[in-house]
């Protein structure tokens, strides 16, 4: 399989579009059209990773986070991360991260730390802004449905839980082409009247490549006339966190409980119980603590996320309980979805789920 076959896949599940500005996602190292026989999958990539991948002959390590995150200087060996580049090279083994935008889109680490809480209804707690556009396209009536199909099918057309949304409005288009057009209805040289469709849909930036070429290749004119505009609304299938509500109240303590038992951990740190029992849950996988403010306003009576600091524990105040289960411990779940999304598309081929725990930190 070709390292950029699987890449593909991986990315039209969560676009690199998506990560945040100061991530590193996508390819760390490594020849795209080089051809690898297994894939490993982990969290981190460490050098007790990089010898499993070599045991099991794979020649691509897809991790959550990227092991080259900021500028490398050089290459002695003398950090983890230096060690870590200079094994994979000398292995010839590629490096994958999927990081933040697998954090973001709707599926990934967040909706999967909700769905073992058991959380109800979920929806995104930060939605992120500027990443929807509006398409309108002119086509001629007979062609109207064909054209909106093939968007569609495209990606276009999604609003909540809804999907082939679209405005239709009526009216006539005018056009004239030079001696050297082809055009489908009237003649070369002639004004042309002819009834058309004007039809708007919406989508997300990153699928518009791909939106465009099905438009194009759907619309029966030679040069097909259309407009696109950024939007300021915000997308509710993208973002940072996830809000939902458990089946029936619980307990603050036997919440915990609850969180010990699912993510396998030995200490909760919380702030004081709550008087009153805990619904609605915001989750947040690594680190949340930048949307406890957010977390709060959205009602959340509890807010589940890792690596919470001293001070941010007074930032809850009474009518939320911060719960910190651990970085490693709210991801670990991830990997699981990079297999299904990989398995889903290449059932026969060979991947594989890290054994190795590279989780840095110890409980005594």
């Amino acid at each position: 399989m070709l390292i950029t076959e699987i890449i593909d896949v991986l990315e039209d599940f969560s676009p690199l579009s998506l990560q945040e500005s100061y991530d590193n996602s996508g390819l760390i190292l490594g020849d795209r059209e080089r051809d690898v026989k297994a894939v490993l999958l982990c969290l981190d990539i460490t050098e007790e990773v990089l010898d499993e991948a070599e045991e099991k002959g794979a020649g691509l390590v897809i991790s959550h986070h990227p092991v080259i995150f900021k500028g490398l200087k050089g290459l002695t060996g003398s950090n983890y991360t230096e060690r870590v580049v200079l094994k994979s090279v000398r292995g010839n083994i590629a490096l994958y991260a999927a990081h933040t935008n697998a954090d973001r889109v709707w599926g990934g680490v967040n909706s999967r730390l909700a769905e073992k809480i058991g959380l109800k209804e979920p929806r995104i707690l930060s939605p992120v802004k500027g990443m929807l556009r509006k398409l309108v396209v002119f086509v001629p009536t007979e062609h109207a449905s064909r054209v909106r199909e093939a968007v569609f099918s495209a990606g276009a057309g999604h609003i909540g839980e809804y999907d082939r949304c679209s405005f239709n409005i009526e009216g006539e288009g005018s056009f004239r082409g030079s001696e050297n057009t082809d055009p489908y209805v009237g003649s070369a040289g002639s004004t042309h009247l002819e009834k058309e469709l004007r039809i708007e849909t919406i989508y997300p930036a990153f699928m518009e490549k791909r939106i465009l070429k099905a438009m194009i290749e759907a619309h029966p004119y030679e040069e097909v006339a259309y407009d696109i505009y950024k939007l300021h609304n915000r997308w509710d299938r993208a973002g940072t966190g996830i809000t939902g509500e458990l089946d029936k109240p619980v307990k603050p303590v036997d919440f915990l409980y609850l969180l010990k038992e699912v993510f396998r951990v030995k200490i909760v740190r919380h702030t004081k119980l709550p008087d009153k029992p805990i619904v609605k849950v915001a989750v947040c996988g690594g680190s949340g603590s930048s949307l406890i403010g957010q977390a709060r306003s959205s009602g959340a009576d509890a807010f589940v996320s890792g690596d919470f600091k001293y001070h941010d524990f007074f930032a809850a105040g009474s009518d939320m309980m911060i719960t910190d289960i651990g970085h490693f411990e709210s991801e670990q779940f991830t990997i699981e979805i990079f297999y299904e999304v990989l398995t889903k598309n290449f059932p026969n081929f060979a991947i594989h789920l890290s054994e190795v725990n590279t989780n840095p930190v110890n409980y005594f």
